[in-house]
């Protein structure tokens, strides 16, 4: 049974887990971030307040909707007279705003920030609210002011290095066959994690191979040393495990085709 690495929060991993064992792989959690939402947090208050100047909200994450305050921001919702536009990355970004019944006026097919700034429309003069965590790209706030928008982001919970797993650094001692990661700061915090119980993340026994939920996180994992084998496509664990699947039947890794060997 292939035994593969979950590096994201416990409580998201539980999906994946399932599609993994589904699959006849064995999952091992060993989260590596873990969440906590901004105390005192004045600038969403402000925000709070002057919700009906924004004509857009933008969510690039579940994460974004569970620390946003979405039951006091009514213009988020239909049929108010003056309803603000919501823009979201990932369907399970969607599905998290589904959940307090919200539905997306925007969610782009491919899953990057760039691609949400174009697909938003002409932003000239527009209020754009964009709750995120400490770490977020900046893609995002800098397509939109490119495009003549009025970005406010606004940091709603930090993303900080989970306590290491005893079980998962025992599997990587002992070898798994597959790390995974579904953002870059899942690739940091794990090199972090594996250097204090003294492993080498890029030389782990067992020599596992590295798949990651979308090019973002795929460029992270090759700057900081990871040969990447499998890109999910879609961007969801869904395509991530198919990914793997191809990749373990016997199908080239990402970072062995030609495009990939030329890039570098």
């Amino acid at each position: 049974m292939r035994r593969t690495l979950i590096t994201r929060p416990r409580k998201d991993a539980a999906d994946f887990a399932r599609l993994l064992r589904a699959a006849g792989f064995e999952p091992v959690l060993f989260p590596t971030i873990d969440l906590r939402p901004v105390a005192d947090n004045a600038a969403l208050q402000h925000a709070i307040e002057k919700q009906n100047c924004y004509e857009w909200v933008v969510f690039t994450s579940a994460h974004a909707v569970q620390f946003f305050p979405i039951a006091q921001f009514s213009s988020l919702q239909d049929g108010h007279k003056e309803k603000v536009r919501i823009a979201a990355i990932g369907t399970k970004t969607a599905e998290a705003l589904r959940a307090y019944g919200i539905e997306p006026d925007l969610l782009p097919d491919t899953h990057t920030a760039e691609a949400l700034v174009a697909a938003m429309g002409n932003l000239q003069g527009c209020w754009v609210l964009f709750p995120c965590s400490d770490i977020a790209r900046e893609a995002l706030p800098e397509g939109v002011a490119n495009a003549g928008g009025v970005v406010h982001q606004i940091v709603t919970y930090h993303t900080l290095p989970a306590a290491p797993s005893p079980e998962g650094l025992e599997a990587l001692r002992a070898g798994v066959d597959w790390l995974t990661f579904t953002s870059p700061s899942t690739i940091r915090n794990f090199m972090i994690l594996v250097r204090q119980a003294g492993l080498d993340p890029l030389n782990l026994p067992g020599q596992p191979r590295t798949a990651c939920i979308g090019p973002v996180t795929a460029d992270a994992a090759r700057e900081l040393g990871f040969r990447v084998d499998a890109v999910a496509e879609p961007h969801t664990v869904e395509g991530l495990m198919a990914a793997i699947q191809m990749t373990d039947n016997g199908r080239q890794s990402v970072d062995d085709s030609p495009s990939q060997t030329n890039a570098t």
